[in-house]
């Protein structure tokens, strides 16, 4: 998802495997737009020694990418950025959402948290969730914005059982859920569950999003999230506006 810090590709590569990291790299620079649609990355040569790794790892990233369809080799120009969204494999949703223009390229977004609260869970919660007697929930509501304005509302849920602990302050929460619910409580996204409808934008939602009184159209993208065990790790509702953005959703 958008939002991390990015790293600096001089930086040294600890994690193992090799490519994955340099393949990482390159898709924080396409994501964050550093590296725009019709690019032309560096050399492996020169790609090699920046990162301080061989050339063959180098060329296995790319050619992953490529195969992902961010990267396509071209006679006489090198490696271009195609514009195009990752696949959308479950590693990718710890780095960005899937916020593309009209045109389906990828769109930078920035987050800003709003609120963040603990209560009793509604009945349909203690069901998706599977959640224990008297269990409370964490929520957080936060937007997305896109060119510094807002495009999209997320409405987080959270099973506090399942949490060693949770902020008291909205600008503790990370932007990053997925990956705060990993380095800090150890539990992984193994799988998603996504229903998507539409509406008409109620008046809560123009305060968010800052719309006019005209009639404006939402996307809502209702997610059920879960661990490697299939336990129910959070939901997650996003309401998104559809005048200049799309959900995309890229099959291999």
């Amino acid at each position: 998802m958008l939002g991390t810090s990015r790293k600096g590709l001089g930086e040294t590569l600890t994690a193992n495997p090799l490519h994955e990291q340099v393949g990482e790299r390159i898709i924080e620079r396409i994501v964050d737009g550093t590296w725009p649609e019709g690019f032309v990355l560096p050399p492996e040569q020169e790609l090699a020694r920046q990162l301080g790794v061989s050339e063959g790892t180098i060329r296995r990233a790319m050619q992953a990418l490529t195969a992902d369809g961010l990267l396509m080799r071209r006679r006489r120009t090198g490696t271009v950025v195609t514009g195009r969204a990752p696949c959308h494999s479950l590693e990718h949703y710890y780095r960005y959402y899937r916020l593309h223009s009209r045109e389906g390229r990828l769109v930078q977004s920035q987050t800003r948290n709003l609120d963040l609260g603990r209560r009793p869970p509604t009945e349909a919660e203690i069901v998706r969730l599977k959640l224990p007697d008297a269990s409370e929930v964490g929520t957080l509501t936060r937007i997305r914005l896109s060119e510094g304005r807002p495009v999209m509302i997320d409405r987080i849920v959270l099973p506090l059982h399942r949490l060693h602990s949770f902020p008291n302050d909205v600008a503790e929460m990370p932007p990053l859920i997925y990956k705060w619910l990993l380095d800090n409580h150890g539990l992984r996204l193994g799988a998603l569950r996504e229903t998507v409808t539409a509406r008409l934008a109620t008046d809560a939602d123009r305060v968010l999003l800052e719309l006019s009184e005209a009639p404006e159209a939402l996307l809502d993208i209702d997610v059920t999230a879960y661990d490697q065990m299939n336990e129910p790790l959070l939901l997650m509702h996003h309401a998104a506006l559809t005048s200049a953005h799309c959900l995309v959703n890229e099959v291999r």
